[in-house]
């Protein structure tokens, strides 16, 4: 059993569903309005969980109710919370997603307290981030911070695994150098590597971007195709599994945290933790919400 440490955003999702996305200036009437636990930090911890890793976090929420909220469903999942900072008059992140009947989605983030909690504080939890077999980051908290606990996990011998999402135009290479495994989508490969992803072979050509920082295994999600990788000096598409998608909001968190938990720290069963990974995500889009939609364990064997 993996043990997996994320550093990353706690967010209180409100999801509004709608039949199709309004256009600017458009007024509509919404099918249903729900709140869930969400973040891309606390979803890929709950994928981890639930998929029987022993599971840490390292981020922040607010004194609020939307804290409080967060607090208990990640108590409630049996992650542990000895790294997670409540931080005075600051708000709990909070996303606001907007799904339609085809499944796609638009979300807004309030970072709030996920951009509050500072490399200081990653280094108090340098023993947490220590004995775990891999640490995970996102964008959606403070990059200073990720790039702290990335340096104590590969001065420790713990691999790292970076999500770069949201993209962002300009990635310090400080973070590229002390990162062991990149899993962008199409777009943020484009905004970090400058190669417009259209195939195989421009996949390829960006991984080896990404293999001239240092970076040992890539794998470029692609969607509903499934998942590009490249780790040493092999290359393929793992496809994804066929199903009907009705929101895919935090299908990749659910990827990245399921694929976590069976990888070898090696990356020599990469083809088979990512068929793990997009066994759990093909079960997450056809279910509403993030963290509610992530499956278990015991509902990714294969002869489901």
């Amino acid at each position: 059993m993996n043990t997996v440490t994320i550093i990353g955003s706690i967010n209180l999702d409100r999801t509004i569903r709608v039949k199709q996305m309004p256009k600017p200036g458009e007024t509509m009437h919404t099918k249903e309005i729900f709140s869930a636990g969400g973040g891309k930090g606390a979803n890929q911890a709950v994928a981890a969980q639930r998929s029987e890793a022993k599971t840490n976090f390292i981020g922040a929420v607010g004194d609020d109710d939307a804290g409080k909220v967060m607090m208990d469903l990640l108590k409630d999942e049996k992650i542990n919370l000895d790294g997670v900072k409540t931080i005075e008059n600051e708000s709990t992140g909070q996303a606001y997603i907007v799904v339609d009947d085809a499944g796609e989605n638009q979300i807004m983030i309030h970072a709030g307290a996920n951009a509050a909690f500072d490399p200081d504080y990653v280094a108090q939890q340098k023993a947490l981030i220590e004995q775990s077999d891999f640490v995970i980051a996102q964008f959606e908290s403070s990059i200073d911070s990720t790039v702290a606990a990335f340096r104590i996990a590969q001065n420790a011998g713990v691999r790292t695994i970076l999500n770069p999402a949201p993209a962002l135009d300009n990635v310090p290479e400080e973070l590229l150098n002390v990162t062991d495994m990149i899993i962008p989508n199409e777009t943020e490969t484009e905004t970090i590597t400058g190669v417009h992803v259209i195939d195989e072979a421009s996949m390829k050509k960006a991984a080896e971007y990404f293999h001239n920082l240092g970076i040992k295994a890539v794998i470029i999600t692609i969607g509903s195709k499934g998942s590009f990788y490249d780790v040493d000096g092999e290359s393929g598409i793992v496809p994804a599994f066929k199903v009907n998608a009705v929101d895919t909001t935090s299908a990749g968190d659910t990827f990245i945290g399921a694929m976590s938990t069976v990888l070898k720290k090696d990356f020599s069963n990469l083809k088979e933790a990512i068929l793990y990974g997009n066994r759990a995500s093909s079960l997450t889009v056809q279910r509403y919400g993030a963290q509610p939609s992530i499956p278990y364990k015991k509902e990714l064997s294969e002869d489901k």
